[in-house]
């Protein structure tokens, strides 16, 4: 079953919706070479409280920080800590919040620094992939569309979808029904009905798309150690498409 949210729901989510895209905004301005990612998080525990908000994030089947930031080759879910940003590298950001019982959920890979054309690339593909994909979305369509277009662009581009990990629902909880693969074919799935909120995130590795978890029991990397990308947006079926909730 997929929730269905009301007005009165929606309205507290665009409300949280524009909290969690400031937030993210900032910690994306604060990125440069010498942070280091525990600092980050300071930062977003900071702001999350200052806001009337709640991490998401943190204490999450035991999570231990506010935000997830994940280098190079960590796909999602990496544990902020003192390791120092450098020049060249690229940095994932996810952030949850809740707020007035709701969550959003967004997330964008940041560049450090200066970074070469084919980082740049990876970064375009991945954040085409999840805007057009939002294009689409409104009601009437298939699940099964969304994971196709985003599927379609990224392995268009000589890239591939991480396929052990996938957007959700999101609204009481942090993941409700349905996931959301990034790949599929089209037609198939639920259909989207208006009221429905969506967390749409693909995630995408410059090589082959199998993946591991690190010792940490968290960090999620590519098996080839190849380089990943990650941008989400949490998104609201209206009556004729969609609103991005997670946006300023």
């Amino acid at each position: 079953m997929i929730n269905i949210k009301t007005e009165k729901e929606l309205e507290i989510m665009r409300e949280g919706g524009k909290i969690a895209a400031r937030i993210l905004n900032l910690l994306a301005q604060k990125v440069k070479p010498g942070i280091t990612t525990k600092e980050l998080d300071l930062i977003a525990a900071a702001e999350i409280k200052k806001s009337g908000a709640k991490a998401s994030f943190l204490g999450q089947a035991g999570f231990p920080a506010s935000i997830c930031t994940s280098i190079n080759s960590e796909v999602v879910h990496g544990i902020p800590s003192g390791r120092i940003l450098r020049d060249g590298d690229l940095v994932g950001i996810d952030l949850g919040i809740l707020f007035m019982g709701y969550h959003n959920d967004t997330a964008l890979t940041v560049p450090v620094g200066k970074i070469d054309y084919p980082k740049k690339e990876l970064l375009k593909i991945t954040q085409k992939s999840l805007a057009e994909a939002l294009d689409i979305i409104r009601p009437g369509i298939h699940l099964g569309d969304i994971g196709h277009r985003i599927q379609k662009i990224v392995e268009g581009a000589g890239y591939s979808v991480i396929r052990d990990l996938a957007g959700h629902g999101i609204g009481r909880e942090l993941q409700e029904n349905p996931s959301i693969p990034n790949f599929g074919r089209p037609g198939s799935g639920p259909v989207l009905k208006k009221g429905m909120v969506l967390a749409i995130e693909p995630m995408v590795s410059a090589g082959d798309w199998q993946v591991k978890i690190l010792k940490d029991g968290w960090t999620v990397v590519t098996c080839d150690g190849s380089l990943s990308a990650h941008f989400e947006h949490t998104v609201a079926v209206t009556a004729d498409g969609h609103e991005i909730l997670t946006k300023i």
